[in-house]
């Protein structure tokens, strides 16, 4: 098997486990885990596992000049984009929160405009237009009555912010990646991030009932540490070194197909015409926003 498929098969199964993430993380929250426990557990696995996985690394020092980056990276990438998206998740619903976040291309898109000058072609603006239309329907349109969703407009636009934090921190590490191994950023990413998420979060790790959770809930929260916190970083580190940035980034389309279908078939969501039609924008609008434009020939 070739460097390349695996690779592909990399990306596919990032994008697979973040897919079931949706469903499996909305499953233990909030009876076993609140959404912000939840967020301590992620970055003090990742961090504990990314340091123990940077010893087969390079030794790097960190440059004095470059921690200010670093710090900022960790706000977007590891606090605002973590709490925002448990939170909306124990909100909202798990197809809800599989179709919002492909619009994380589209912020990518709009903040490249705003802070490295890239320019909006007109693909891309009729794209973060439709984009802009799904989500917006799905945050005043998708309310349903649920017990296990009490307010999916607010867990809805939640979504939106999770995906606006993330957009920013590609922007802002986009420098870091080119400077730094992967094991040695990740370590530090998620150092700071314990440190800055330890007093949002420690108060809901401290009222769990861990005597009253069933092993199947411990195995979700494994699977969240593990799988989509520490597995589909170094899924998607493997597949940059054999695919263009730019492909990797287009398999985030799946996560709406993996998420609904996994959602589907646990039995903890369903669809309904307006989660169709604001799937439908948001896809067309992710696409055309992301489409490279042809070259001018002559």
């Amino acid at each position: 098997m070739s460097k390349r498929t695996l690779a592909i098969l990399a990306a596919i199964g990032a994008t697979t486990i973040y897919g079931i993430n949706h469903t499996v993380a909305k499953g233990v929250m909030p009876m076993y885990v609140q959404p912000f426990g939840f967020i301590l557990f992620r970055v003090t696995g990742a961090a504990i596992l990314f340091w123990l996985i940077s010893i087969f690394g390079p030794k790097e020092k960190i440059e004095k000049r470059d921690w200010g980056r670093i710090l900022a990276c960790a706000i977007l990438g590891m606090v605002v984009n973590m709490l925002s998206f448990f939170k909306g998740l124990q909100l909202s619903t798990p197809i809800n929160s599989a179709v919002l976040v492909t619009i994380t291309p589209i912020i990518v898109v709009i903040l490249s405009a705003l802070f490295l000058s890239e320019r909006i072609t007109l693909n891309k603006g009729l794209g973060v237009f439709l984009g802009f239309v799904g989500a917006i329907g799905l945050i005043l349109f998708g309310a349903e009555i649920r017990h296990d969703a009490p307010n999916i407009p607010l867990g809805n636009f939640l979504f939106v912010v999770n995906a606006t934090a993330y957009g920013a921190y590609l922007i802002v590490v986009k420098k870091l990646i080119e400077k730094y191994h992967p094991f040695t950023l990740m370590k530090w990413l998620f150092t700071i991030a314990i440190i800055i998420n330890l007093p949002i979060t420690l108060p809901d790790v401290l009222e769990m009932d861990w005597g009253a959770m069933p092993l199947w809930a411990y195995g979700s929260i494994a699977f969240v540490v593990i799988g989509t916190t520490f597995l589909t970083y170094l899924f998607n580190v493997f597949a940059l070194t054999q695919l263009k940035a730019s492909t990797v980034g287009a398999f985030v389309y799946m996560q709406p197909l993996v998420g609904i279908v996994f959602a589907l078939f646990s039995g903890k969501d369903h669809l309904t015409l307006i989660k169709i039609v604001a799937t439908t924008f948001v896809l067309v609008g992710v696409y055309l926003a992301s489409k490279k434009p042809k070259p001018n020939i002559g």
